[in-house]
């Protein structure tokens, strides 16, 4: 599939969705239709407004949206800086002028899994309120030239570097789920590197680390496709319309396609649901419907070189589980972190990075000593909960905001209370559990938005299903 004509008829056909869309939602707009009142023209009306917005998402990159922040009842204006600008990915702060600095400075470490940081939207504003919050904002790889090179898990790695280097030591990573194992081993890189620009914590959310500590459809269907079957089913090079014309790529739409697929029948009834909707005046603009899937549709495609290295690296060779990953051909050791605290967190009922796989990364900390390791899993947390949904919100963020205090410098100067108090019953937990899998439907927001972190090789499915049609 490596050409470019494939890439431009995926792209033509979803052009040509939008225009259908666009076109019906012209006709059953028109006065003339109003002349005969017909509920078939509503339907035509409503039909091409929500397929029109729908394919014209997933070319698109969704904005922040964080335009203001209130505080003892004033409204400061947020001003989103670049801090570091690099090809393929930046380091941006959330600035936010006229409101005291806060003590806590957190690294939030955001997927490249197909979709955009964005993504942590809800993370980013809930953490804004005791921190200053900087995030890695990955770009899409169709809109990078060639002349740009190459990005792999290794490349991936050193970003993480320089961003942490840029920060200084004072500062507190928060990775959540893909970038989990990259980011233990650029502190791991940093440790023996350049000590003094480690981070003081790193919480580790729902990511891969071990593949093999608990089996998911994620790890299974890693073992049983090869890499040759994998490059040929879902590797495509950028088509003529965008600045990275002839790159290598998975592109998003395919990987889109593998999430729809996954739940074909809930999504069908979401939009079957939301055409009524808007046919009988009951939707708006910013309805629950559209809040999901304007960010569920808007997708990015990954260079073709991290896709690969990351099923074959972290998933197959389980190179950071065995302590065996090497940059520029340096061996990565993680036993060097020794003064850097971290925290675990895991859902009991995560189906992407089940318990276990996260939790893998303390016993490959050989030289920490205990005091400075935690971990915490969620009790009937999804994917999505435990870093976006009410299981963060009400449980989990405070015990991180908690655990950065802990390890901070100065911890009297940091501390400030963490909202909402936990529960009695909201203990650390490390038990390890069989993992549940949660129907989903578009109703209960966070199972189903859990599809769109994925780790990298649950989008295989797609191809896997297009070779079986054919």
């Amino acid at each position: 599939m490596k050409y470019m004509a494939s890439y431009d008829m995926m792209e033509t056909v979803r052009n040509t969705n939008e225009w259908l869309g666009a076109t019906a939602r012209a006709i059953g707009s028109s006065p003339a239709v109003a002349m005969w009142p017909n509920p078939s023209m509503e339907m035509l009306r409503a039909w091409g407004e929500v397929t029109e917005r729908s394919f014209a998402r997933m070319v698109m990159k969704p904005d922040w949206g964080i335009w203001t922040f209130s505080e003892d009842g004033r409204d400061h204006l947020v001003q989103i800086q670049t801090v570091v600008s690099k090809p393929f990915g930046d380091l941006l702060y959330f600035a936010i002028p006229g409101r005291k600095t806060r003590k806590r400075r957190v690294l939030l470490v955001a997927p490249m899994s197909g979709h955009y940081a964005t993504l942590l939207r809800k993370t980013v504003i809930s953490l804004m309120a005791d921190c200053e919050v900087y995030v890695t904002d990955w770009h899409n790889a169709r809109d990078i030239p060639m002349s740009e090179g190459k990005f792999d898990v290794e490349d991936y790695t050193l970003y993480l570097v320089d961003f942490m280097r840029e920060l200084g030591p004072d500062t507190h990573v928060v990775a959540v789920c893909q970038p989990v194992p990259l980011t233990l081993a650029a502190v791991a890189y940093l440790a023996e590197d350049d000590p003094s620009a480690q981070p003081r914590s790193m919480t580790l959310i729902g990511g891969p680390v071990d593949p093999e500590a608990n089996h998911t459809d994620v790890t299974d269907f890693g073992r049983t496709v090869t890499m040759g079957q994998l490059e040929q089913s879902a590797i495509q090079r950028v088509g003529f319309k965008y600045a990275g014309v002839g790159r290598k790529v998975y592109p998003g739409m395919l990987q889109l396609a593998s999430f729809i697929s996954m739940n074909n029948e809930t999504h069908s009834d979401a939009f079957k649901n939301q055409i009524a909707a808007v046919a009988s005046g009951e939707a708006s603009e910013h309805d629950k419907h559209n809040t999901f899937y304007d960010e569920y549709l808007s997708v990015m495609d990954m260079t073709a070189e991290f896709y690969l290295s990351t099923v074959q690296r972290i998933f197959k060779d389980r190179e950071i589980a065995t302590n065996s990953f090497t940059v520029d051909g340096r061996a990565v050791d993680i036993g060097k972190i020794t003064t850097v605290a971290v925290k675990i967190v895991e859902g009991e009922n995560d189906d992407i990075s089940a318990p276990g796989q996260c939790l893998a990364a303390l016993d490959l900390l050989t030289g920490l000593p205990d005091s400075k390791k935690a971990s915490h899993l969620e009790p009937g947390a999804g994917h999505y909960g435990i870093f976006a949904g009410k299981s963060w919100r009400e449980n989990i963020r405070p015990l991180v905001l908690d655990f950065i205090d802990a390890n901070s410098e100065d911890e009297a100067a940091t501390k400030e209370p963490a909202k909402p108090a936990l529960a009695p019953a909201d203990v650390e937990k490390t038990t390890v559990k069989p993992v549940k899998t949660a129907a989903v439907t578009p109703e209960k927001s966070e199972p189903l938005a859990s599809k769109t972190a994925d780790v990298v090789p649950l989008d295989t499915k797609a191809p896997k299903k297009a070779a079986a049609k054919k």
